[in-house]
């Protein structure tokens, strides 16, 4: 058995909430990226890019967030409001991960939308190896048109999922997985 076996066993997503500093530096950011870019890419496409929400841009995110928001729900509380201002400060780190499937002579989209997957995943699987957290979410605002245009994605590129980066404040608990007699079959049994 390597040691990459116990660490795929032991990986967690951990609730942004429960995410705490420090942030991981400059370097481990690269790390991070460059593992998340190490994925099944058919073409050499590189369909996917990541968008950083580090420091007081997690803040101005929040004030997209919040403002597409109550402009939706008018009789939304102010609780509800600071919830969504406050989403992306949840974790130190926050990484967007961009799909940019497009139309391709040789390469199917769904491919390349798997390829953007993959690098959410890997995103992820680095963090943990590094000894951080991570949950991947995508929400409301993932799909919200206003929301995209303000994160600068063109027609053709989509949100694969935000990827929330910490240390984790306590210990994560494992949930329930999938039996493998319940989504396993074998072909010509």
């Amino acid at each position: 058995m390597t040691d990459a076996l116990p660490l795929l066993t032991t990986r967690r997503s951990v609730k942004p909430i429960e995410l705490i500093g420090p942030a991981p530096t400059e370097a481990e950011i690269e790390t991070l990226l460059t593992i998340a870019s190490r994925v099944p890419d058919h073409g050499k496409l590189a369909p996917w890019r990541f968008i950083l929400f580090e420091g007081d841009a997690r803040k101005q995110i929040g004030e997209t967030l919040a403002a597409a928001f109550t402009a939706d729900r008018p009789d939304a509380t102010a609780d509800q409001i600071e919830f969504e201002r406050n989403r992306f400060t949840r974790a130190p780190l926050v990484i967007g991960v961009v799909s940019r499937a497009a139309p391709h002579a040789k390469i199917p989209e769904w491919e390349q939308v798997l390829s953007a997957g993959a690098a959410a995943m890997n995103l992820l699987t680095a963090a943990h190896a590094m000894g951080f957290a991570g949950s991947w979410i995508t929400e409301w605002y993932a799909y919200d048109p206003r929301i995209l245009k303000a994160l600068g994605l063109g027609d053709n590129e989509r949100i694969a999922g935000f990827v929330h980066v910490g240390r984790p404040a306590r210990p994560p608990e494992d949930r329930p997985r999938p039996v493998l007699s319940e989504i396993v079959t074998r072909y010509g049994a």
